[in-house]
């Protein structure tokens, strides 16, 4: 009897184990059907704040529907971008949607979807600035949001060693703010949201032709969770294959722009 004891708990122990392995294995992988992702809300056209406060953008539209063709409950969480990588890790957010870059640092973090959309990160000045070029940020005062690929592209090229003082903010609208009031002589940014700026108030703003880097936006998943990136793929091939994509990004673009 002592050895049959000793044998049904072992078999218990052995099915905690497994249990405890598969979770940890699936990577948190979602199965109450919700879904929270977290943005940034002040980052126009991707993701930001409409007139009655209420959030609005291309990914925005764009993650309700893959939401929808995976039969999840999105909901989205407002995040302060340099915490990103922690608020997926901990679990506190399942997806990073936002305009969030694709680059090799971060690949060691997340996993990531397939590119779906393409950007650059650019430099923009009053329409009056005399920056012409990357070479001209030579000591001028730059400013870039915290934590985000306009910080490694600046930091990649070489004018880095030159500029006269690197400002950094929580958020793009902070920086452009201090770019009308001249207190910096240029923002680096994601193109899409500079232009969304200088279609908002023209005559304001001018994009210096020269990209610091050519750069594509992608869905960061957490460490582990492949059951969730495999179904969240799936999802957005399906809405590229029936045009529910390119219905979406004419939309807030005026153009197809997505990623096949």
């Amino acid at each position: 009897m002592k050895r049959n004891r000793l044998v049904v708990l072992g078999l218990i122990v052995a099915v905690m184990i497994a249990a405890l392995v598969g979770c940890s294995s699936s990577g948190g992988a979602k199965d109450d059907g919700k879904l929270i992702i977290g943005v940034d809300d002040k980052f126009a056209p991707m993701g930001f704040r409409d007139e009655k406060n209420e959030l609005v953008g291309f990914d925005i539209d764009f993650a309700k529907a893959v939401g929808e063709e995976m039969g999840m409950e999105v909901t989205f969480q407002p995040i302060e971008w340099k915490t990103k990588e922690s608020e997926l890790n901990s679990g506190r957010i399942d997806l990073i949607w936002n305009g969030y870059t694709i680059t090799e640092e971060r690949k060691e973090m997340v996993l990531f979807t397939k590119p779906y959309l393409e950007n650059s990160q650019m430099i923009i000045t009053l329409a009056d600035s005399d920056i012409q070029s990357i070479a001209d940020l030579a000591g001028k005062n730059v400013g870039l949001q915290s934590m985000s690929s306009a910080e490694i592209a600046l930091e990649a090229n070489p004018v880095h060693a030159e500029v006269k003082s690197i400002s950094e903010f929580t958020d793009n609208v902070l920086a452009l703010t201090d770019l009308k009031i001249k207190r910096l002589d240029a923002v680096i940014i994601d193109e899409v949201v500079a232009r969304y700026y200088m279609s908002k108030e023209e005559g304001t703003f001018r994009l210096v032709e020269e990209s610091l880097a050519p750069e594509e936006y992608g869905i960061g998943v957490k460490k582990g969770n492949e059951a969730l990136l495999e179904k969240l793929q799936k999802a957005i091939d399906t809405l590229n294959d029936n045009g529910k994509a390119a219905e979406i990004s004419k939309k807030w673009f005026d153009e197809d722009k997505v990623l096949k």
